[in-house]
């Protein structure tokens, strides 16, 4: 395919040399001058069969695309939309984005007018990221066998649309998993989301102390890798889903006012013991693990009970009237 990408830092930079690796003919497309030409001197290194190139403008990226895949903070998404509406692109749109409601709210009121349809939007978010940023940090090989959410959206997503992208990411060797908008945020929320905020806060609380930050270890680096990425872009992230991460936070809250009362009952170790146990057994049960590969019906009622189930798509159908599934092991059929 020919296919543009907007953004090139690391998740839109790893797509890009992704899509380059794999056959596909790219252009990508940053606002920023440096990194358009970090990109071209990237290329021009890359090996022949999987290069790319860079264009100056929007609209010269996506000129002759048939994908053009939406690689920006939220923030930054309207400007773009309004960018291909302005180019009169009328070929299919993906996005990366951490956050899908608000990213689908946008392309209805920028790409679309009334019932005129100006380009077809499968709303999209890889599971995958690092805390550093831009792209010198890009991976093609960041998505192998991470999730990756499609948004199949009842009475708005073309079902063409959707498994056009969907063969597109399989072939990148990701896991699709179908679902809707308000439900990935929902999940993404807890996963995702507060999982930033938690390990920020963590952050900030041992650098007080000089002693533990020379003590920090494998416990303290896990819990808080993530805080290390750039302000704006969790910012960005977390404020763009606030309706779902306030509820998840104050799980959390909850949950760990739980743990202070604990310290403070009359045996604080088996207080303590009985509140760690449930996160401990799910912690252990995380990854699902696959069960047998089987065929469903290409239709958007089944695509989205699997992704509900907690399963994910590793083949589109040649012939587009299946997919090759996957169920989490515990949820298979007997």
């Amino acid at each position: 395919m020919d296919v543009a990408v907007i953004g090139l830092g690391l998740i839109g930079g790893s797509v890009l040399r992704a899509l380059a690796s794999t056959g596909h003919r790219v252009l990508g497309y940053d606002a920023d001058p440096a990194t358009r030409a970090t990109a071209r001197t990237a290329a021009a290194q890359a090996p022949a069969d999987g290069r790319w190139q860079v264009a100056r403008t929007v609209r010269d990226a996506v000129a002759r695309a048939e994908l053009v895949v939406i690689a920006v903070p939220l923030p930054a998404v309207a400007g773009v939309l309004d960018e291909l509406a302005s180019a009169g692109y009328t070929g299919l749109v993906t996005d990366v984005t951490s956050i899908k409601g608000p990213v689908q709210a946008l392309v209805d009121r920028h790409l679309r007018v009334g019932s005129d349809r100006l380009a077809g939007f499968v709303g999209g978010h890889p599971m995958a990221g690092r805390e550093t940023s831009g792209f010198g940090a890009a991976d093609p090989s960041l998505f192998t066998g991470c999730a990756w959410v499609l948004c199949l959206e009842p009475g708005s997503t073309s079902l063409a649309d959707w498994l056009e992208v969907a063969e597109l990411i399989t072939r990148l060797n990701a896991r699709v998993v179908p679902a809707v908008a308000d439900e990935h945020d929902r999940a993404v929320a807890a996963v995702s989301h507060v999982p930033h905020l938690m390990a920020s806060a963590l952050a900030a609380v041992a650098a007080d102390d000089p002693l533990a930050g020379t003590l920090g270890a494998g416990s303290f680096r896990d819990g808080t890798r993530v805080a290390a990425t750039r302000p704006d872009l969790v910012a960005a992230m977390c404020g763009g889903n606030a309706a779902a991460v306030g509820p998840a936070l104050d799980a959390v809250l909850d949950a760990l006012v739980r743990a202070r009362a604990a310290l403070d009952g009359p045996d604080p170790i088996d207080g303590l013991r009985t509140w760690l146990e449930p996160g401990s057994a799910a912690r252990l049960a995380w990854p699902p693990r696959g069960g047998t590969p089987v065929e469903l019906p290409a239709e958007s009622d089944a695509l989205l009970r699997l992704g509900r189930a907690g399963g994910w798509v590793t083949r589109v159908a040649d012939d587009r009237r299946t997919v090759t599934a996957v169920r989490p092991a515990h949820r298979d059929p007997a």
